[in-house]
């Protein structure tokens, strides 16, 4: 071992990014479990590695016997700079495949999120191998785009969204259905939102074939919705174009619920927006000819809105919303009538019919006024009997 060796493992650094200190230390432990199997030893032994001169020494601890102390001597075998070499091999090439696997882990973990090409190199029935340079990831059937189909060589654009560590090197999930995707993809056609003038909000995507994104604008001169479409249309048909016809919905956001839920059912007019807090619930009146656009073909444009909203939401028309009204306004007039009815009983105001008929103490009222009647003519009569002997006299 010589400064031949240890000058490569400063080139391994600074190539590799690799500590050649870290590898010095892995190496000297290594030399030690070598020096231990070949040279039967019951001393404390230790290796040491020249830092200047790359030389390699070993050291044993032996105890003096005329002082009883122990000293530490220099036992290098003669033949060991053959064990020494074989060794540094193996430990150099182990020590750099696994900091190229924590290099890549590293790298890869910080891209959570992000979107990546890559090339397809094969396809089964569990995942499809995607190609990224210096590490293949794998797309799961789960994760893939209903009806898209991944030939050899093609390029494409994934979302990564999981990196595993591994003995064998990262292992990296990516997504052809995440709504990152559409949001990323944006990023990259939409200058105004990789610099910050215009923010998408939320996305809600059934991959393949519908989504919505919501967009708003953080400088007053910018459309935020001219900005994502682009002249002509050209900005968002190169998202649609990634996605494979995947149709894309462009709404201005909202801080007012009402308004926001409104323009989620796009291309629906709304007339009306009823907001139910305690329910997270918004009631939505649209006119009877765009019921059943503002439900979408099998519920899918209620239900992307609802999900770009976070809010249930309930569509009627106009006609039912009418209806239900009035359904209730007979209800309400009918009661009223009852109540009229009622206060026309003597001394029971407000009660309705039945209620008289059930009250209570209502047959003992009318036995009292028939005993208030009785009491009068008898006092009557006494008081013209009380006359009739004061005549004859």
């Amino acid at each position: 071992m010589n400064l031949e060796w240890l000058e490569a493992l400063r080139q391994i650094e600074r190539e590799k990014g690799i500590d050649s200190e870290t590898i010095i230390l892995a190496l000297e432990s290594a030399l030690l479990s070598a020096y231990k199997k070949n040279y039967t030893t019951t001393e404390e032994a230790r290796v040491e590695v020249n830092r200047e001169t790359g030389s390699i020494h070993v050291y044993s601890q032996i105890m003096d016997e005329k002082s009883g102390e122990i000293e530490e001597v220099e036992v290098t075998p003669r033949n060991f700079g053959r064990i020494a070499a074989q060794t540094a091999k193996q430990v150099i090439l182990q020590r750099i495949r696994e900091a190229e696997r924590d290099l890549m882990f590293e790298e890869y973990r910080e891209k959570v999120g992000d979107i990546v090409t890559g090339i397809v190199q094969q396809s089964d029935q569990r995942y499809t191998l995607v190609d990224l340079g210096k590490v293949e990831a794998l797309l799961p059937v789960s994760e893939q785009m209903h009806g898209e189909r991944y030939r050899h060589g093609m390029r494409v654009k994934v979302y990564i969204v999981e990196v595993r560590k591994t003995s064998k090197g990262p292992q990296i999930l990516v997504s052809r259905t995440h709504p990152g995707l559409l949001k990323r993809l944006f990023e990259l056609e939409v200058p105004e939102i990789a610099e910050g003038y215009v923010e998408i909000k939320a996305v809600a995507r059934e991959p393949g074939r519908r989504s919505k994104i919501a967009v708003v604008s953080h400088d007053r001169n910018i459309d935020p919705v001219g900005a994502c479409v682009g002249a002509r249309g050209s900005r968002v048909r190169m998202v649609v174009n990634e996605l494979k016809g995947e149709k894309v919905d462009i709404i201005p956001w909202k801080e007012d619920t009402g308004e926001f839920v409104s323009n989620a059912l796009s291309p629906s007019k709304v007339k009306e927006v009823i907001i139910h807090p305690e329910e997270e619930l918004a009631e939505v009146i649209v006119p009877d000819s765009h019921l059943s656009l503002a439900i979408g073909k099998e519920g899918q444009n209620a239900r992307l809105a609802a999900k770009l909203t976070g809010w249930r939401i309930d569509i009627k028309s106009e006609s039912q919303a009418r209806d239900e009204r009035e359904g209730y306004t007979v209800h309400a007039d009918e009661e009223g009538e009852a109540r009229i009815a009622a206060s026309e009983e003597p001394g029971l105001p407000g009660e309705t019919l039945e209620g008289v008929d059930e009250k209570p103490g209502h047959e003992g009222a009318e036995q009292g006024l028939e005993e208030v009647e009785v009491t009068e003519e008898a006092e009557e009569a006494e008081e013209a009997a009380a006359e009739e002997p004061a005549e004859d006299e």
